[in-house]
């Protein structure tokens, strides 16, 4: 009977236990599965052509569809002129048009992504914190469209159609590396 456990446990300790170790999947809610749907939407959406009306039926409504941040004209001047060495004069014309309009202009910006997050590695290293490997996959889109008096002037996208990050972690003391003492306690 000792054999058996003993088998089994080593059988737990050496087989297959990287299952055992945390995944986390992050993703910011949109009705888009890939970064290539999202950029095929995004680009259908005409400067001058596309309304506000136009943009909901893509799927960019804020009302609508969640994570969408509407952007009024000074967030939008603070994009574009982000310090002094920019001159509105150095801008888009549809830009400048748009922050001459005030009120009439507002923006859109989408931030869509998917994340999963793997732990990988040793078991018993990654338990008792000596060694820890990450590997993050996943995609991200950044979009922003600008609007003014209800018609699409002016969009910009950007983003990383594939995100693959590695980390590994190494604590040689194990348990002990962040280890702290809590000041509060007297030390006699």
């Amino acid at each position: 009977m000792l054999r058996i456990m003993v088998g089994s446990l080593t059988a737990l300790l050496t087989g297959g236990c990287s299952n055992l170790l945390p995944t986390i999947d992050q993703s910011v809610e949109f009705r888009w599965n890939s970064y290539e749907e999202v950029k095929q939407s995004f680009d259908r959406i005409q400067p001058g052509q596309t309304t506000v009306e136009d943009l909901k039926e893509l799927g960019f409504d804020p009302f609508q569809n969640p994570n969408i941040r509407v952007l009024n004209y000074l967030e939008i001047t603070q994009r574009f002129i982000p310090n002094a060495s920019i001159r509105l004069v150095d801008l888009h014309p549809a830009i400048r048009a748009c922050l001459e309009a005030k009120t009439a202009c507002q923006g859109y910006e989408i931030s869509p992504k998917i994340l999963h997050s793997q732990r990988c590695g040793n078991v018993v290293l990654d338990v008792f914190n000596f060694r820890r490997k990450t590997r993050v996959t996943g995609w991200n889109f950044q979009g922003l469209m600008v609007v003014n008096a209800d018609r699409v002037v002016y969009k910009l996208a950007g983003g990383q159609p594939s995100i693959l990050e590695l980390e590994d972690k190494k604590n040689p003391l194990g348990p002990l590396q962040d280890m702290t003492v809590n000041p509060s306690i007297p030390l006699q």
